[in-house]
């Protein structure tokens, strides 16, 4: 054999050996793992309060009823047996199934934190004093342990934070369409009302001159409906402190529309879907469109 030949042969079994052997180290090669991201906001249940918000662990998160506009109105010795709820980079992957992350934001507290919001409801622990003794021990404030929903209820302003409330109360001062504070009577004045909103905390009204489960309002071609429009749902979905046999829903002209006490609900055009507006209250004049509450008489 020539020498330029052995050479060419020497030359392609190495290379032969070399690419084996490349192949062989790339199959033995452990691939690189992907890192686990963790979910730091999940849904629990409860037999008796159904689907709720919960953290990473399991306790419960909570919304507060006087956090009217979407601001945390907890401060203070507030925030100490109710912390806020705090989630550095919240990201969609982060959250369980059945949660969606357009739902989700952030606020900045007075004490600086970065409370985490839902619906544009400040989200917060229940963390009780536990620990206190008959003798002046004091005791300590404790996140309750995951899986309880000792906070859900408390002084009829603290709810479990569920994804599926049609209803939620907000306490809040009524401001009418013609810039005056009114009272729960509806007379001019400083003072909280404790109301019905939607999920999202847009404010909801029922109508004087209704009748039991009859909207007198809305014209069959709905073109007044953009200044008292329908809140147009099936859902009865309330929190726990609300009896909700006293929820039903009627037809209006092929859509349904949520009823209290027999009290068709509506929402105020002119309240712009402005979390916590509820200028409807003084339009046309005061009381004629009121804000339903638990105490709601019984229409007729």
């Amino acid at each position: 054999m020539k020498l330029k030949q052995i050479k060419f042969a020497l030359a392609a079994v190495a290379a032969t050996t070399f690419f084996l052997s490349c192949s062989s180290d790339n199959e033995n090669e452990t691939p690189t793992p992907t890192p686990e991201v963790k979910t730091e906001i999940g849904l629990s249940t409860s037999a008796t309060l159904g689907s709720y918000l919960s953290d990473k662990t399991g306790r419960s998160l909570y919304f507060f009823s006087t956090d009217a506009n979407g601001q945390s109105s907890c401060t203070g010795g507030c925030e100490t047996v109710w912390p806020p709820f705090v989630v550095d980079n919240l990201t969609a992957d982060k959250l369980g199934t059945g949660l969606t992350f357009s739902d989700f934001a952030t606020i900045t507290t007075a004490s600086g934190k970065k409370q985490v919001t839902y619906k544009g409801w400040p989200l917060y622990y229940y963390a009780p004093v536990s620990g206190a003794d008959p003798y002046g021990n004091a005791g300590t404030n404790t996140i309750e342990a995951a899986g309880q929903t000792t906070g859900d209820g408390v002084g009829g302003v603290w709810f479990i934070a569920k994804p599926d409330y049609s209803i939620m109360l907000v306490r809040s001062q009524l401001l009418g369409h013609d810039g005056k504070n009114y009272k729960s009577d509806y007379t001019v004045g400083d003072g909280l009302t404790t109301y019905f909103t939607d999920a999202k905390g847009l404010t909801l009204y029922t109508f004087k001159n209704d009748n039991f489960k009859k909207n007198n309002f809305t014209k069959a071609d709905f073109s007044n409906n953009a200044v008292w429009p329908i809140y147009e749902t099936d859902k009865i979905v309330v929190p726990s402190n609300l009896d909700k046999s006293k929820f039903s829903v009627i037809t209006v002209f092929g859509k349904s529309q949520l009823v209290y006490n027999g009290w068709p609900l509506y929402y105020f055009g002119q309240d712009a879907s402005v979390r916590g507006a509820n200028k409807g209250i003084s339009f046309p004049s005061p009381a004629v469109w009121p804000v339903p509450v638990k105490d709601s008489p019984l229409a007729i």
